[in-house]
């Protein structure tokens, strides 16, 4: 008996010497992507998350972006899947959700850091059930060669008036103003037309508008958004109707041109490449007087849990770390032109992603307005404005025809 109460007590002992991690089962969990480039990045949040939380291990495994869609939703369907989803926006997710693969986060804590469009990417169309943790946004603006307008002595434009005054004095200087091709019009439709329009229909209102019926795109306010990129034309470079996207990657860090239309995504590419010194500026008001200004802000990627993952308390724990301080601050930082969607104010390294930070201290926040809804139809109106747009810049149609014809594909709620 002495014996075995000896052993007993020497066997207690040694576990209360035990750290937690050991006493208690490891937990392993995976999180799939369709980001392969963001490795190097996930490996440094995973370290900071497994200090915090020493019994559960997550290990992100991208897949090639083209082919993760549908290898998601086949996993998903043989019961299978990552513990952990990275979302894209709206309906892809939406239809992951309705068909029971992704939980509903409403009750998780932390989910009140995000406001009403930084949820509106992941969220029913009843507007009952979030279903991922929104992560990230990128901004839309204009990047510039800094070196050459200190040169010049040109200034950043606040208004479209400055703005197209600003494009010709540079065209006059036998500078190319725009970094902009009309090959693929997926850019024209993003960095031209949904970069400045959210300033002429007035950001959410008009989204809203648009949604509800109450406004169409043959409305004014939408036609001259059209109109205002249509009158960039003369200041894109010469063939621009050969030139494409990547092309223009490489032509501004080059010095081939001033100004860049720009998603915010663009700062980690041409920081490694730009023989000059950048900044930016936000979309130009329309009007001088207009007490609000507007950014294209839009939701970008989230994180999900797997209805169907086998360890949904350790899933739950990292989606709340997701909502934290400390993972906007660290990924914010670790993804220069990512920028966290919660409420938690954050100081970042890189300049210029700090400069398009800044913008959400001056101006509102909207998202691409063909993406919520309206894109449902038969015919996307989202896909088919990256034909439209170019075939607007070229002069095939009129800006009022190319409204009339992205308004017909519009898909409304009842």
């Amino acid at each position: 008996m002495k014996k075995a109460f000896t052993f007993t007590l020497v066997l207690a002992l040694f576990l209360v010497a035990l750290p937690v991690s050991a006493q208690e089962e490891v937990v392993e969990l995976v999180m799939g992507s369709w980001r392969t480039e963001d490795i190097e990045q996930w490996d440094e949040i995973l370290a900071a998350f497994s200090a915090a939380y020493p019994n559960i291990v997550v290990r992100f495994e991208p897949t090639l972006n083209t082919e993760y869609d549908a290898q998601l939703r086949a996993a998903l369907e043989a019961g299978t899947g990552p513990d952990l989803i990275t979302c894209r926006p709206f309906d892809l997710s939406l239809g992951l959700y309705e068909a029971g693969y992704l939980a509903s986060v409403n009750d998780l804590p932390g989910m009140e850091h995000f406001n009403d469009v930084a949820r509106s990417g992941w969220i029913t169309d009843d507007g009952e059930n979030v279903y991922c943790v929104p992560m990230a946004s990128v901004i839309h603006g204009f990047i510039y060669n800094a070196d050459l307008f200190e040169e010049h002595g040109w200034t950043a434009p606040a208004t479209m008036d400055e703005f197209m005054a600003l494009l010709q004095t540079i065209l006059d200087a036998g500078i190319t103003p725009l970094a902009m091709g009309t090959k693929d019009g997926w850019g024209n439709a993003y960095m031209g037309f949904e970069n400045i329009g959210p300033n002429y229909w007035d950001g959410e209102v008009g989204r809203q508008a648009l949604i509800s019926g109450e406004a169409k795109l043959t409305d004014p306010e939408f036609v001259a958004a059209i109109e205002a990129v249509v009158a960039w034309e003369p200041y894109l470079p010469d063939g621009h109707e050969a030139i494409g996207y990547a092309d223009t990657q490489q032509l501004f860090p080059l010095g081939g041109a001033a100004i860049f239309p720009a998603g915010s995504w663009e700062i980690p590419i041409f920081e490694a490449n730009a023989m000059f010194a950048m900044h930016a500026f936000k979309p130009p008001v329309v009007d001088p007087d207009a007490e609000t200004c507007w950014i294209n802000d839009h939701v970008d990627i989230a994180v999900g849990m797997n209805a169907a993952t086998a360890h949904p308390e350790e899933a739950r724990i990292f989606l709340e770390w997701l909502t934290t301080q400390e993972f906007a601050q660290m990924y914010s930082n670790l993804q220069p032109g990512f920028f966290s969607l919660s409420d938690h104010q954050l100081t970042l390294e890189n300049p210029l992603a700090q400069e398009f930070l800044d913008w959400r201290q001056e101006c509102q926040g909207t998202i691409r307005v063909l993406y919520q809804y309206l894109s449902r139809g038969e015919v996307s109106a989202d896909n088919e404005n990256w034909r439209i747009m170019p075939a607007v810049i070229q002069g095939v149609m009129t800006p009022m025809e190319a409204a009339e014809e992205l308004e017909s594909y519009l898909w409304r709620p009842e």
